[in-house]
Protein backbone atom coordinates (compact mmCIF):
# COMPACT_ATOMS: atom_id res chain seq x y z
CA UNK A 1 0.00 0.00 0.00
CA UNK A 2 1.02 3.41 -0.72
CA UNK A 3 0.87 4.89 2.52
CA UNK A 4 2.96 1.74 3.80
CA UNK A 5 5.94 2.73 1.70
CA UNK A 6 9.70 3.33 2.80
CA UNK A 7 9.78 7.47 2.51
CA UNK A 8 12.65 9.69 3.21
CA UNK A 9 11.05 12.75 4.26
CA UNK A 10 13.32 16.14 4.87
CA UNK A 11 11.52 17.69 7.31
CA UNK A 12 10.99 21.89 6.75
CA UNK A 13 12.62 20.93 3.23
CA UNK A 14 16.13 21.06 4.62
CA UNK A 15 18.99 20.29 2.21
CA UNK A 16 16.20 20.21 -0.94
CA UNK A 17 16.91 22.32 -3.70
CA UNK A 18 13.81 22.93 -5.38
CA UNK A 19 14.73 25.59 -8.27
CA UNK A 20 18.25 27.20 -10.42
CA UNK A 21 19.11 30.76 -9.54
CA UNK A 22 20.91 33.38 -10.98
CA UNK A 23 20.18 35.47 -8.27
CA UNK A 24 21.80 34.93 -4.81
CA UNK A 25 24.95 32.76 -3.90
CA UNK A 26 25.31 31.22 -0.23
CA UNK A 27 28.21 29.19 1.09
CA UNK A 28 26.62 28.37 4.63
CA UNK A 29 30.36 26.55 5.88
CA UNK A 30 32.26 29.42 4.60
CA UNK A 31 30.19 32.44 5.36
CA UNK A 32 30.05 33.89 1.97
CA UNK A 33 27.11 36.12 0.46
CA UNK A 34 26.88 37.31 -3.18
CA UNK A 35 24.56 38.99 -5.04
CA UNK A 36 24.37 38.68 -8.52
CA UNK A 37 28.24 37.19 -8.25
CA UNK A 38 29.36 40.04 -5.73
CA UNK A 39 30.64 40.14 -2.35
CA UNK A 40 28.19 41.12 0.21
CA UNK A 41 31.00 42.65 1.57
CA UNK A 42 31.80 45.13 -1.01
CA UNK A 43 28.46 45.90 -1.67
CA UNK A 44 28.05 46.51 2.23
CA UNK A 45 30.75 48.81 2.09
CA UNK A 46 30.24 50.81 -1.22
CA UNK A 47 27.05 50.69 -2.95
CA UNK A 48 23.62 52.07 -1.54
CA UNK A 49 20.34 50.18 -0.96
CA UNK A 50 19.52 51.67 -4.60
CA UNK A 51 22.11 50.42 -6.33
CA UNK A 52 21.96 47.25 -5.05
CA UNK A 53 18.09 47.10 -6.10
CA UNK A 54 19.13 47.75 -9.30
CA UNK A 55 21.50 44.72 -9.54
CA UNK A 56 18.76 43.17 -8.24
CA UNK A 57 16.10 43.23 -10.20
CA UNK A 58 18.48 44.50 -13.21
CA UNK A 59 21.20 41.56 -13.48
CA UNK A 60 23.95 43.91 -13.24
CA UNK A 61 25.41 47.20 -11.51
CA UNK A 62 24.30 50.29 -13.19
CA UNK A 63 26.09 53.39 -15.01
CA UNK A 64 25.51 57.07 -13.22
CA UNK A 65 22.72 57.54 -15.69
CA UNK A 66 21.13 54.26 -15.19
CA UNK A 67 21.27 55.05 -11.41
CA UNK A 68 20.10 58.35 -11.43
CA UNK A 69 16.94 56.90 -13.77
CA UNK A 70 16.37 54.45 -11.12
CA UNK A 71 16.27 56.49 -8.56
CA UNK A 72 14.00 58.90 -10.16
CA UNK A 73 11.59 56.39 -10.62
CA UNK A 74 12.14 55.25 -7.14
CA UNK A 75 10.90 58.75 -6.32
CA UNK A 76 8.72 59.18 -8.06
CA UNK A 77 6.71 56.65 -6.63
CA UNK A 78 6.94 57.70 -3.20
CA UNK A 79 2.76 58.11 -3.08
CA UNK A 80 -0.12 56.41 -1.73
CA UNK A 81 -3.96 56.74 -2.45
CA UNK A 82 -6.18 58.27 -0.29
CA UNK A 83 -8.01 55.03 0.39
CA UNK A 84 -4.75 53.28 1.77
CA UNK A 85 -4.46 55.60 4.56
CA UNK A 86 -8.37 55.68 5.47
CA UNK A 87 -7.11 51.60 5.38
CA UNK A 88 -4.61 52.64 7.97
CA UNK A 89 -6.61 54.64 10.03
CA UNK A 90 -9.43 52.10 10.26
CA UNK A 91 -6.62 49.70 11.80
CA UNK A 92 -4.40 51.95 13.40
CA UNK A 93 -4.64 49.61 16.65
CA UNK A 94 -3.43 46.22 14.98
CA UNK A 95 0.15 45.65 14.54
CA UNK A 96 2.48 47.35 12.34
CA UNK A 97 2.87 43.71 10.21
CA UNK A 98 -0.92 43.35 10.24
CA UNK A 99 -1.39 46.80 8.76
CA UNK A 100 1.52 46.27 6.23
CA UNK A 101 0.32 42.64 5.02
CA UNK A 102 -3.46 44.40 4.32
CA UNK A 103 -2.36 47.30 3.06
CA UNK A 104 -0.30 46.17 0.69
CA UNK A 105 -2.69 43.81 -0.37
CA UNK A 106 -5.34 46.66 -0.95
CA UNK A 107 -2.82 48.64 -3.11
CA UNK A 108 -3.57 45.96 -5.58
CA UNK A 109 -6.70 47.80 -6.39
CA UNK A 110 -5.06 50.31 -7.21
CA UNK A 111 -1.83 49.55 -9.51
CA UNK A 112 -3.27 49.97 -13.10
CA UNK A 113 -0.68 46.87 -13.71
CA UNK A 114 -1.60 44.75 -10.98
CA UNK A 115 -3.41 41.84 -13.02
CA UNK A 116 -0.13 42.10 -15.66
CA UNK A 117 2.22 39.42 -15.17
CA UNK A 118 4.91 39.74 -17.49
CA UNK A 119 8.25 40.62 -16.86
CA UNK A 120 8.06 44.53 -17.56
CA UNK A 121 4.85 45.36 -15.55
CA UNK A 122 6.27 42.80 -12.69
CA UNK A 123 9.60 44.83 -12.53
CA UNK A 124 7.96 48.24 -12.70
CA UNK A 125 5.24 47.05 -9.90
CA UNK A 126 8.10 45.76 -7.54
CA UNK A 127 9.45 49.27 -8.01
CA UNK A 128 6.70 50.92 -7.25
CA UNK A 129 5.90 48.27 -3.78
CA UNK A 130 10.02 49.12 -2.67
CA UNK A 131 9.05 52.71 -2.41
CA UNK A 132 5.61 51.92 -0.89
CA UNK A 133 6.09 49.57 1.30
CA UNK A 134 8.40 52.14 3.76
CA UNK A 135 5.31 54.57 3.07
CA UNK A 136 3.18 52.43 4.89
CA UNK A 137 5.04 51.70 7.98
CA UNK A 138 6.02 55.76 8.80
CA UNK A 139 2.32 56.70 8.01
CA UNK A 140 0.74 54.24 10.49
CA UNK A 141 3.18 54.63 12.96
CA UNK A 142 1.99 58.66 12.65
CA UNK A 143 -1.57 57.51 12.53
CA UNK A 144 -1.47 55.49 15.35
CA UNK A 145 0.34 57.98 17.54
CA UNK A 146 -2.70 60.76 16.43
CA UNK A 147 -0.13 62.51 14.38
CA UNK A 148 -0.64 63.17 10.28
CA UNK A 149 1.69 61.11 7.98
CA UNK A 150 5.08 62.95 7.51
CA UNK A 151 5.07 63.55 3.28
CA UNK A 152 8.27 62.41 1.70
CA UNK A 153 11.66 64.57 0.82
CA UNK A 154 12.70 63.93 -2.77
CA UNK A 155 15.98 65.25 -1.72
CA UNK A 156 16.73 62.41 0.19
CA UNK A 157 17.62 58.98 -0.84
CA UNK A 158 15.27 55.99 0.04
CA UNK A 159 17.36 55.01 4.01
CA UNK A 160 17.27 58.56 4.79
CA UNK A 161 14.13 59.42 3.50
CA UNK A 162 12.49 56.34 5.68
CA UNK A 163 14.06 57.40 8.84
CA UNK A 164 13.05 61.69 7.67
CA UNK A 165 9.19 59.71 7.45
CA UNK A 166 9.30 58.16 10.27
CA UNK A 167 10.78 60.18 12.49
CA UNK A 168 9.72 63.92 11.55
CA UNK A 169 13.51 64.92 11.01
CA UNK A 170 15.80 64.84 8.90
CA UNK A 171 18.59 61.78 10.28
CA UNK A 172 22.32 62.33 10.59
CA UNK A 173 24.10 60.87 7.84
CA UNK A 174 25.78 58.42 9.87
CA UNK A 175 22.46 57.42 10.84
CA UNK A 176 21.10 57.50 7.16
CA UNK A 177 24.14 55.25 6.33
CA UNK A 178 23.70 52.29 9.11
CA UNK A 179 20.22 52.37 8.05
CA UNK A 180 20.98 52.20 3.98
CA UNK A 181 23.69 49.53 5.02
CA UNK A 182 21.07 47.79 6.70
CA UNK A 183 19.07 47.57 3.72
CA UNK A 184 21.71 46.33 1.37
CA UNK A 185 22.35 43.41 3.95
CA UNK A 186 18.83 42.70 3.94
CA UNK A 187 17.38 43.24 0.76
CA UNK A 188 17.92 39.51 -0.74
CA UNK A 189 18.97 36.18 0.72
CA UNK A 190 17.97 33.20 -1.29
CA UNK A 191 14.73 30.77 -0.86
CA UNK A 192 14.43 31.98 2.49
CA UNK A 193 10.68 31.09 4.43
CA UNK A 194 9.41 34.74 2.77
CA UNK A 195 10.76 34.14 -0.23
CA UNK A 196 9.87 31.13 -0.69
CA UNK A 197 6.53 31.88 0.10
CA UNK A 198 5.95 34.31 -2.38
CA UNK A 199 7.44 31.82 -4.95
CA UNK A 200 4.86 29.70 -3.58
CA UNK A 201 2.00 31.86 -4.69
CA UNK A 202 3.45 33.52 -7.96
CA UNK A 203 3.72 29.59 -8.99
CA UNK A 204 -0.05 29.62 -9.07
CA UNK A 205 0.00 32.33 -11.15
CA UNK A 206 -1.41 34.80 -8.88
CA UNK A 207 0.18 38.24 -9.41
CA UNK A 208 3.28 40.13 -7.50
CA UNK A 209 0.89 41.69 -4.70
CA UNK A 210 -0.80 38.35 -3.77
CA UNK A 211 2.69 37.30 -3.57
CA UNK A 212 4.66 40.18 -1.32
CA UNK A 213 1.69 40.10 0.85
CA UNK A 214 2.01 36.09 1.48
CA UNK A 215 5.61 37.12 2.09
CA UNK A 216 4.74 39.62 4.42
CA UNK A 217 2.66 37.22 6.21
CA UNK A 218 5.35 35.02 6.37
CA UNK A 219 8.06 37.30 7.28
CA UNK A 220 5.19 38.29 10.22
CA UNK A 221 6.16 34.61 12.49
CA UNK A 222 9.19 34.89 14.92
CA UNK A 223 10.93 32.68 13.98
CA UNK A 224 11.64 33.96 10.40
CA UNK A 225 11.41 37.71 11.29
CA UNK A 226 11.47 38.12 15.18
CA UNK A 227 15.27 38.17 15.86
CA UNK A 228 16.37 42.06 16.03
CA UNK A 229 13.03 42.69 18.09
CA UNK A 230 13.88 39.55 20.33
CA UNK A 231 17.66 40.48 20.72
CA UNK A 232 16.78 44.16 21.33
CA UNK A 233 14.87 42.57 24.49
CA UNK A 234 17.30 40.56 25.58
CA UNK A 235 19.65 43.33 25.51
CA UNK A 236 17.46 45.40 28.29
CA UNK A 237 16.39 41.91 30.16
CA UNK A 238 20.55 41.92 30.56
CA UNK A 239 20.89 45.08 31.22
CA UNK A 240 24.39 45.33 31.89
CA UNK A 241 27.14 43.52 30.65
CA UNK A 242 28.77 42.18 33.69
CA UNK A 243 25.37 40.27 33.31
CA UNK A 244 25.44 38.97 30.18
CA UNK A 245 27.77 35.45 31.19
CA UNK A 246 24.75 34.24 33.49
CA UNK A 247 22.65 35.10 31.19
CA UNK A 248 23.99 32.69 28.49
CA UNK A 249 25.31 30.17 30.99
CA UNK A 250 21.10 30.20 32.25
CA UNK A 251 19.59 29.91 28.53
CA UNK A 252 22.16 27.13 27.99
CA UNK A 253 21.83 24.88 30.99
CA UNK A 254 17.72 24.96 30.41
CA UNK A 255 18.85 24.08 26.57
CA UNK A 256 17.46 27.84 25.14
CA UNK A 257 18.17 29.57 22.38
CA UNK A 258 20.04 32.96 22.48
CA UNK A 259 18.79 35.26 20.08
CA UNK A 260 20.41 36.24 17.33
CA UNK A 261 22.71 32.88 17.38
CA UNK A 262 22.56 30.76 14.37
CA UNK A 263 21.16 30.47 11.07
CA UNK A 264 19.62 28.30 8.70
CA UNK A 265 22.10 28.28 6.41
CA UNK A 266 25.76 29.61 7.98
CA UNK A 267 27.73 26.97 10.08
CA UNK A 268 29.86 30.24 10.73
CA UNK A 269 29.37 33.62 11.45
CA UNK A 270 26.86 35.14 9.01
CA UNK A 271 28.67 37.67 6.69
CA UNK A 272 26.45 40.66 7.35
CA UNK A 273 26.67 40.46 11.03
CA UNK A 274 30.18 42.34 10.89
CA UNK A 275 28.87 45.14 8.93
CA UNK A 276 26.64 45.92 11.86
CA UNK A 277 28.81 45.50 14.36
CA UNK A 278 31.22 48.49 13.92
CA UNK A 279 28.19 50.53 12.92
CA UNK A 280 26.36 49.53 16.49
CA UNK A 281 30.00 50.91 17.80
CA UNK A 282 30.12 53.76 16.37
CA UNK A 283 26.70 54.79 16.59
CA UNK A 284 26.02 53.91 20.96
CA UNK A 285 29.27 56.33 21.56
CA UNK A 286 27.80 58.88 19.08
CA UNK A 287 24.28 58.67 21.16
CA UNK A 288 26.30 58.53 24.52
CA UNK A 289 24.50 55.01 24.90
CA UNK A 290 28.12 52.95 24.57
CA UNK A 291 26.13 50.14 27.13
CA UNK A 292 24.02 48.67 23.99
CA UNK A 293 27.50 47.49 22.20
CA UNK A 294 28.87 46.28 25.52
CA UNK A 295 25.85 44.14 26.48
CA UNK A 296 25.86 42.77 22.36
CA UNK A 297 30.01 41.90 22.99
CA UNK A 298 29.77 40.61 26.32
CA UNK A 299 26.69 37.86 24.89
CA UNK A 300 29.27 37.18 21.97
CA UNK A 301 32.01 36.97 24.22
CA UNK A 302 30.30 34.13 26.59
CA UNK A 303 28.59 32.32 23.36
CA UNK A 304 32.59 32.13 22.12
CA UNK A 305 33.19 28.32 23.22
CA UNK A 306 29.33 27.42 21.25
CA UNK A 307 30.88 28.41 17.71
CA UNK A 308 32.68 25.58 16.96
CA UNK A 309 29.49 23.65 17.12
CA UNK A 310 28.04 26.33 14.55
CA UNK A 311 26.23 28.54 16.69
CA UNK A 312 27.53 31.93 15.22
CA UNK A 313 26.33 35.43 15.52
CA UNK A 314 23.47 36.25 12.72
CA UNK A 315 23.10 39.99 11.22
CA UNK A 316 19.71 40.61 13.10
CA UNK A 317 21.98 40.44 16.21
CA UNK A 318 23.22 43.94 15.34
CA UNK A 319 20.45 45.22 13.59
CA UNK A 320 17.78 45.76 16.45
CA UNK A 321 20.23 47.81 18.58
CA UNK A 322 20.27 50.26 15.88
CA UNK A 323 17.08 50.56 15.49
CA UNK A 324 16.10 51.04 18.82
CA UNK A 325 19.23 53.80 19.05
CA UNK A 326 17.12 55.68 15.88
CA UNK A 327 14.12 55.58 18.61
CA UNK A 328 11.89 53.52 16.77
CA UNK A 329 9.92 51.45 18.61
CA UNK A 330 10.41 47.18 18.77
CA UNK A 331 7.09 46.39 17.06
CA UNK A 332 8.82 48.01 14.16
CA UNK A 333 11.58 46.06 13.57
CA UNK A 334 9.70 43.19 11.59
CA UNK A 335 8.49 46.16 9.11
CA UNK A 336 11.98 47.22 8.35
CA UNK A 337 13.08 44.15 7.47
CA UNK A 338 10.35 44.19 5.01
CA UNK A 339 10.95 47.78 3.80
CA UNK A 340 14.60 46.44 2.93
CA UNK A 341 12.99 43.05 1.43
CA UNK A 342 11.01 44.15 -1.22
CA UNK A 343 13.22 43.98 -4.06
CA UNK A 344 14.14 40.19 -2.74
CA UNK A 345 10.55 39.31 -2.91
CA UNK A 346 10.62 41.10 -6.29
CA UNK A 347 13.57 39.31 -8.37
CA UNK A 348 12.01 35.42 -6.58
CA UNK A 349 8.94 36.24 -8.41
CA UNK A 350 10.07 37.35 -11.79
CA UNK A 351 12.40 34.21 -11.53
CA UNK A 352 9.56 32.29 -10.48
CA UNK A 353 7.31 33.14 -13.27
CA UNK A 354 9.97 33.11 -16.19
CA UNK A 355 10.03 29.47 -16.08
CA UNK A 356 6.88 28.94 -13.71
CA UNK A 357 6.25 25.64 -12.59
CA UNK A 358 3.15 24.93 -9.88
CA UNK A 359 5.57 24.23 -6.06
CA UNK A 360 3.58 21.79 -5.14
CA UNK A 361 5.55 18.83 -2.70
CA UNK A 362 4.28 15.60 -0.92
CA UNK A 363 2.95 14.81 2.22
CA UNK A 364 4.15 11.60 3.77
CA UNK A 365 0.77 9.59 5.24
CA UNK A 366 0.87 8.45 8.55
CA UNK A 367 -2.49 7.65 9.43
CA UNK A 368 -4.66 4.72 9.64
CA UNK A 369 -5.11 2.07 6.89
CA UNK A 370 -8.39 2.00 5.08
CA UNK A 371 -11.89 1.93 7.38
CA UNK A 372 -14.96 1.62 6.80
CA UNK A 373 -17.75 3.96 7.34
CA UNK A 374 -19.73 3.73 9.85
CA UNK A 375 -23.80 4.92 9.98
CA UNK A 376 -23.52 7.62 12.47
CA UNK A 377 -26.58 5.58 14.50
CA UNK A 378 -24.45 2.82 14.67
CA UNK A 379 -21.25 4.40 16.18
Amino acid sequence: MAEEEDVKVHRGLIGVYFEHSPTTFIDGRAGELRYRGYSIHELAEHSTFEETCYLLLKGGLPTRAELAAFDSELKAARTLPEPIYDLIRTIKSAHPMDVLRTAVSALAAFDPETADNAPAPTLRKGVRLAAEVPMIVAAHHHIRNGRPPVAPDPALGHAANFLYMLKGERPSADSAMLFDKDMVLHAEHSSNASSFTARVVAGTQANLHAAVTAAVAALSGPAHGGAAEDVMRMAQEIGDPGKAAEYVKRKRANKEPVTGFGHRVYRTEDPRARHMRAGVKRLSQAMGEPKWYQILEAVVEAMRPYARHGVNVNVDFYSGVIYYLNGIPLDLFVPIFAVGRVPGWTVQVLEQMENNILIRPLLHYTGPGLRPYVPIDQR
